[in-house]
């Protein structure tokens, strides 16, 4: 259990501040909204219960300092795209570390309307996941890549004002400076860097009504969780003193993190570290030798980057113990920080190695997967649609955005829909977007739709096979002319899309029977790419690593019982890689001391009584006849995406028969 209780005790170490739950709402509604901040920067309504310091300090700069009016609130402001391209590249080992996160914050408060946004130090929004259910509201007040949500531009705001405030905070409702603001509650918390200075802003605004508490403290983790990796990718060619004062904390979020040079010099210092330490600032051990705040010698503290348990240690000055463990540097040579932003061409300050490219965590040598990687690579530049089958939860969804992240359209937006999971009714406005008054209901501003937002990128469509009849031929239409035409519009819109389809259903049977037309079919399906599930792929062992990996970040080292590994790469992982990642997550959670055995898998792993794989039959069992038989035989299931029923019919078998016959040649099916 000791992760979770890192996770918990880095919460508490991280305390909320006086205004991060709901007392931030002021007591009128919106609609008086504007007068009420005038009254309170005017003097007349400083006692109102519901106005906290942190609102009231905010409020008083938007007037004094940016000369804003909470009546006349300005146009939103979007950076050019090559600025924002920029900002990206710059802080591109911020964005990839943090990506996971968001992704995984983003599933726990899914269904909630939340967006999780990351703002560089400047407040401009660099990543954006948002809900469906939260789309409309995003768009009208400017919530997209590339705005700027600075306290300047933007008056209080969750992001903008905690870079001033430096710490986690809610902003509810009504304690935005502006109206148009004033239906959004935003939790923020700061993301430091080594040196202690703020280096972006994690967010998630929704229009709850009610400021969450849990995710406030969900939030703090995530921003915690992306915090301690930075301090790892930035301090990798340093020494890592590792402490809490309970020993089973070491490796989770609470941990106190000092990175030091081979002669004992402090360089970095986390906020664990500073809590447990007591001190207020980096700068106050920061150019220290080590051995002034721990009672240890040099040489003994190198000696235990050996490796080994955690071993206690007390302060120098109040004597209290800790217990510690040394990490060793990743790299030879003399220790320096390594910046996670990227400098600026006129820099010369050193970069991190660069980010792998997107196919390379795709596969680790599984042979259908190192042709598929393979397949697609030749297309890249061409413009070509794509088509993705493959079971539930193989991972369709990665794909698709290692193949925009690859493609010449990398910068432009990767828009998906998944088309099973809207109601029927709303599929057509989200894919083709409605003008103003379009239908009851409708957002008054109307909605640009999903083929729109993705003009200049891709367009990623899963679940295609869901999609309803009557919407398949505007879809056909739309990719023919490459031209949107809005519900209850008449102007066409222009569009350059790279298109993406996905499903796990068998097309050709919904084509045969009327659920999907032929010629939308034949349209999309320019190469066909077929995900094999887990239980087939070779690389079975290297996923679970890595994934497992993962979840702990890279500064913890897994120890493997044996019999959980075996047991874990027969198992026939019905869910797939999605299942895999959560069981995974609970496993690295519950194990002692990094050490995974059999008893930290769940039931229906752990008592799993057989392997996966069919029975390997040897070449030698089958004359020239049965091999070349075997061979055409598992060409045309590949050709077919492993469709037995189309198999059997061109083959003009029963599926009983082809069955008995894979059997025959030890062909394990795909599905």
């Amino acid at each position: 259990m000791q992760n979770d209780g890192g996770r918990t005790a880095a919460a508490a170490q991280l305390p909320l501040e006086d205004n991060a739950l709901g007392t931030l709402s002021l007591t009128a509604g919106t609609a008086d909204h504007v007068s009420r901040v005038r009254g309170v920067l005017a003097g007349n309504d400083l006692t109102n219960p519901g106005l906290d310091t942190v609102t009231l300090a905010s409020w008083q700069r938007c007037y004094r300092d940016h000369g804003l009016d909470p009546g006349a609130a300005p146009d939103p402001v979007i950076i050019p795209r090559a600025d924002l391209r920029d900002r990206q590249e710059r802080y591109g080992r911020l964005l990839e570390i943090a990506r996971p996160e968001m992704t995984n914050l983003y599933q726990q408060l899914a269904g909630s309307g939340h967006a999780i946004m990351l703002t560089d130090r400047d407040g401009v929004l660099l990543n954006y996941i948002g809900d469906p259910i939260f789309t409309d509201t995003a768009a009208a007040v400017g919530i997209k890549t590339g705005a700027v949500w600075s306290e300047a531009v933007q008056g209080t705001n969750g992001m903008g004002t905690c870079l001033i405030e430096q710490k986690p905070l809610v902003i509810h409702k009504s304690s935005h400076f502006f109206m148009r603001n004033a239906g959004l509650t935003c939790a923020a918390a700061p993301i430091f860097d080594p040196n202690g200075n703020v280096l972006a802003i994690l967010d998630a605004s929704s229009e709850a009504t009610l400021a969450q508490q849990h995710t406030m403290v969900l939030l703090n983790m995530s921003a915690q969780v992306v915090e301690n990796r930075v301090f790892f990718c930035g301090m990798r060619e340093a020494y890592i003193f590792r402490c809490h004062s309970r020993a089973e904390f070491i490796g989770t979020l609470g941990e106190g993190l000092i990175a030091f040079t081979p002669d004992g010099r402090i360089l970095a210092v986390n906020r664990s570290a500073m809590f447990q330490l007591e001190i207020k600032g980096p700068e106050q051990i920061v150019g220290r030798a080590l051995s002034d705040l721990f009672s240890m010698s040099l040489p003994m503290l190198l000696k235990r980057a050996q490796g080994g348990p955690a071993f206690p240690i007390h302060e120098t000055r109040c004597e209290r113990r800790f217990f510690a463990k040394i990490q060793a540097p990743e790299n030879t040579g003399r220790p320096a920080l390594a910046p996670v932003l990227r400098p600026h061409p006129a820099s010369n300050a050193p970069a991190l190695p660069l980010i792998p490219g997107p196919f390379e965590a795709m596969h680790f040598g599984d042979p259908r997967m190192q042709r598929n990687v393979a397949t697609i690579k030749k297309v890249l530049d061409r413009d070509i649609p794509c088509m993705l089958f493959g079971e539930t939860g193989v991972g369709k969804d990665v794909f698709a955005r290692a193949i925009h992240q690859a493609s010449p359209r990398r910068d432009k937006p990767f828009v998906a829909l998944n088309c099973a999971s809207l109601p029927e009714s709303l599929i057509e406005s989200e894919l083709f977007g409605y003008k103003s008054g379009a239908f009851t209901g409708a957002n008054r501003e109307g909605s640009r739709g999903k083929i729109v937002q993705a003009d200049g990128g891709t367009l990623f469509l899963d679940e295609i096979g869901d999609m309803p009849v009557q919407l398949q031929a505007r879809l056909l239409r739309v990719l023919e002319d490459r031209m949107v035409v809005p519900l209850g519009g008449d102007k066409p819109i222009p569009v350059s899309i790279q298109l993406i389809s996905a499903t796990h259903r068998d097309i050709r049977a919904l084509i045969s029977t009327g659920l999907f037309r032929e010629d939308l079919y034949y349209r999309i399906h320019g190469i066909s790419i077929t995900i094999p599930p887990l239980r087939e792929r070779t690389d079975r062992r290297e996923l679970i690593l890595k994934v497992a990996q993962a979840q702990v970040g890279p500064a913890v080292t897994l120890d493997w019982e044996p019999a959980a590994m075996e047991r874990l790469v027969n198992y026939p992982w019905p869910g797939n890689l999605r299942q895999l990642r959560n069981v995974l997550r609970a496993v690295t959670a519950l194990c002692d001391d990094n050490r995974i055995t059999l008893n930290d898998l769940p039931d229906e792993v752990r008592h799993q009584p057989r392997a996966i794989d069919a029975p390997a039959v040897p070449d030698e069992a089958f004359n020239a006849l049965g091999l070349a038989e075997r061979d055409a035989l598992l060409r045309m299931l590949e050709d077919l995406h492993w469709n037995v029923s189309l198999v059997a019919k061109n083959l003009g078998l029963s599926r009983n028969t082809l069955y008995r016959r894979m059997k025959r040649y030890g062909i394990n099916p795909a599905r």
